[in-house]
């Protein structure tokens, strides 16, 4: 256990239930219910005991890696014949709500593993390249980052710099990628690069190669938890095995965002709800004027508000998920899903912090780092105003941001 795991063990009791006004939790499986029951469990023990300090020391727990792996955390999505839980998207979408109501950080590091290192390895590589990631991916003894937001290019990854040329018997790779999840821990990075005639492909980069480097990123005042970094290619030799070959172009590592983005769109309502939870039970504990502040009708508006965006953000997940399981789920859904359901959950710490009043801002409760959390979340797989602008061109056909 590390020094960091010893310093909060009086941390209050991880009291969370669920919300589910709509009786949502019918229209799930036992398995889902189960898997859901699973993970809320493991994050009581794992990470809500010890995320405060996590947050408050920008201190990532490295050995929470191999705890995922154990619990089916990582690529629970994938075959099981190479290591993963073979679970379906509602599945999956749970595990993410249960990592994300204990922190963002904590989900993104789990995320980036499933959805955008071992999902292009899985559905675009070979069948030797699952063989040799896959497993130590899924098991957490391996941790993966990807590879596409670039220094001068977020929003439009089709104009990254990043490239590599053919050698003979290898690719020579150069070029940096800017705020990436996991880099400085990561053992291999799943990294998008042009060739010389201007396609993208995915390349497979691993710790040590001579040349590459991922430089840390400090001083972050969101996802305080996680690693975020650098991955800089100075003329790194690239085995050619190392291609992803059953994907090119710009719309393979966007198929890898639509999956991660999906998972947001589920996570981000357990911060919610976290949030709301904590407001609620403030609320009746505070006596202001001789009676709990749960008793006036600004607070009881607030809690209205959030249980109400909370529970329509619980029926629109659930919707795309039965979408994502029968095959028929498009980018522009699950684009509406992530914007409106990390806005929702961001609105709810706002209105949350209001509610706990000064307590809000101290680490006692977990409302600040929700927030400041889910501004990266806001942010990060397409941005609030982007996802706004992929939907204006499903509706209108013309692309406004180009």
């Amino acid at each position: 256990m590390s020094s960091f795991q010893t310093q909060n063990t009086s941390a209050k009791k991880d009291l969370f239930e669920g919300v589910d006004f709509y009786g949502i939790d019918d229209l799930l499986t036992e398995e889902h219910l189960l898997i859901r029951q699973s993970m809320r469990d493991f994050v009581k023990k794992e990470i809500s005991p010890y995320i405060e300090d996590w947050s408050q020391n920008a201190h990532f727990p490295s050995e929470i890696v191999p705890k995922f792996g154990e619990v089916g955390a990582l690529g629970p999505q994938i075959p099981v014949e190479y290591g993963g839980g073979g679970l379906d998207d509602i599945s999956y979408g749970l595990i993410m709500q249960e990592i994300e109501r204990g922190d963002s950080g904590m989900r993104s590091t789990v995320s980036v593993q499933g959805s955008l290192v071992m999902y292009p390895i899985y559905s675009m590589g070979t069948e030797e390249q699952r063989k040799k990631y896959l497993p130590k991916l899924a098991s957490g003894e391996w941790l993966g980052c990807f590879g596409l937001t670039e220094p001068d290019h977020g929003s439009d990854p089709g104009g990254m710099k990043t490239h590599f040329e053919d050698k003979g018997d290898h690719y020579l790779l150069n070029g940096a990628k800017m705020w990436i999840s996991n880099a400085p821990e990561a053992d291999i990075a799943v990294v998008w690069a042009k060739d010389p005639n201007g396609r993208i492909h995915g390349l497979i980069v691993e710790r040590g190669m001579e040349g590459f480097t991922t430089p840390e990123t400090h001083h972050k005042w969101s996802l305080r938890a996680s690693c975020t970094g650098e991955l800089v290619f100075d003329n790194v030799k690239i085995p050619k095995e190392n291609l992803l070959p059953g994907k090119s172009g710009l719309s393979a590592p966007l198929m890898c965002l639509d999956a991660a983005r999906y998972g947001i769109s589920w996570g981000a309502i357990g911060a919610a709800m976290d949030c709301y939870e904590s407001a609620k039970r403030y609320a009746l504990e505070r006596i202001q004027f001789n009676k709990p502040i749960a008793s006036f009708q600004l607070v009881q508006k607030k809690l209205a508000e959030m249980l109400t965006e909370i529970t329509k953000a619980q029926l629109l997940v659930w919707r795309l998920g039965t979408l994502k399981n029968e095959g028929k789920a498009s980018s522009a859904q699950i684009s509406l899903a992530k914007r409106n359901n990390v806005a929702m959950a961001l609105n709810i710490a706002r209105e949350a912090r209001q509610i706990h009043g000064g307590m809000g801002i101290t680490g006692e409760y977990p409302i600040m780092r929700h927030m400041m959390n889910l501004e990266s979340v806001i942010t990060y797989e397409g941005t609030h105003d982007i996802h706004l602008l992929i939907l204006g061109n499903e509706i209108t056909g013309i692309p406004a941001f180009k």
